[in-house]
């Protein structure tokens, strides 16, 4: 048997010992070993409705009726409504990328391609086998990974390092790497 299963039948054994030797009226039989059971401590587990707007009640039961597709859809939808600008979900960048400038407008687009690039992307391209073990500890330190994502990344060549990089740092990160052995390109 197991132990609550045990501890339970000793206390109602020792109740309806005691209980049958002091008197014959019925008594309310206690265990010191109850087991807790929880009342709806955790929100989702709640019953209780809070009173809601009935407006918005409709758009929720509406929008849980929607397939995958219409969600997606709606969801583009209203950020472009609302102005909402689409963020990288994780990912390997570092805090550069979210300081870059929003993506350029259309009216922008149509300005001449001449200007200059400024922000540019890391790809992680190949590496020497034998600077494997230097490569993994430099892409651990420069993007914030842990060991093993480290050499997952490495292992998983060619991949993207780093985007909306300035051209100077760039440029010193494909020297260091070169240094240790592998190949950066910068796109």
């Amino acid at each position: 048997m197991s132990v609550p299963v045990v501890s339970t039948s000793r206390c109602c054994a020792r109740a309806l010992r005691t209980s049958s030797r002091l008197s014959f009226a019925p008594q309310p039989i206690t265990c010191q070993y109850q087991r807790w059971t929880p009342q709806a401590t955790r929100r989702y587990e709640s019953t209780a409705t809070t009173p809601t707007d009935p407006k918005i009640a409709t758009i929720v039961d509406q929008i849980s009726q929607l397939t995958l597709l219409e969600t997606a859809d709606l969801v583009s939808n209203l950020k472009s409504k609302l102005n909402i600008p689409d963020l990288p979900m994780g990912g390997f960048s570092s805090g550069l990328a979210a300081a870059a400038p929003p993506p350029p407008a259309e009216e922008e687009e149509a300005a001449p391609a001449a200007q200059e690039k400024t922000l540019f992307t890391l790809t992680l391209k190949s590496f020497e086998t034998a600077a494997k073990p230097k490569i993994i500890k430099e892409i651990k330190s420069m993007l914030g990974l842990s060991l093993v994502e480290s050499k997952k990344f490495v292992e998983g060549a060619p991949k993207m390092m780093k985007e909306g990089v300035p051209k100077e740092e760039c440029e010193k990160i494909i020297e260091t790497m070169k240094a240790l052995g592998g190949v950066v390109g910068m796109d």
